[in-house]
């Protein structure tokens, strides 16, 4: 009778799984990406000398974003809002927070009489620190840039 042997050890990795998995969490990241801008995509106007304004990038940073055709968006939420419910949102927004800057994003082909009436319901709603989103003329990639409206 004879003795029966063990299987020869495979010391080499079975790396099936993991590409399995790999693949899958790339196939996720691929579909949330889009998802995660905040705001409408608007056309950023381009600025030569912008600050730098990281809290812009906040999670809670108060956005109106003015679209193309003159609609206002605001964010948290990115929700469209008429200029009439404009003040009062935005004092909702601003309640209890230490930061008080409202940024906006304008499209570059909007009309400025669209920003403008943003910028007076703004200003009517007690805002005194604004910011205006826009880019470098290299392109985007770089943290979000602002110039302080006074």
């Amino acid at each position: 009778m004879k003795k029966p042997e063990a299987p020869v050890v495979v010391s080499e990795i079975n790396v099936t799984p993991m590409v399995d998995v790999m693949l899958v969490l790339l196939i996720i990241f691929i579909v949330i990406t889009p998802l995660l801008t905040k705001g409408v995509a608007v056309e950023f106007v381009k600025a030569k000398n912008p600050i730098a304004m990281q809290n812009a990038d906040k999670e809670d940073a108060i956005l109106i974003s003015v679209s193309r055709n003159g609609q206002s968006f605001l964010s948290p939420g990115n929700k469209q809002v008429s200029l009439e419910e404009l003040p009062t949102k935005v004092q909702d927004l601003l309640t209890n927070k230490l930061d008080k800057t409202v940024y906006i994003r304008a499209d570059a082909r909007a009309k400025y009489q669209a920003v403008e009436d943003v910028v007076d319901n703004l200003r009517a709603a007690g805002v005194d620190q604004l910011g205006l989103i826009t880019e470098t003329p290299q392109g985007a990639g770089q943290t979000p840039t602002a110039t302080p409206v006074r």
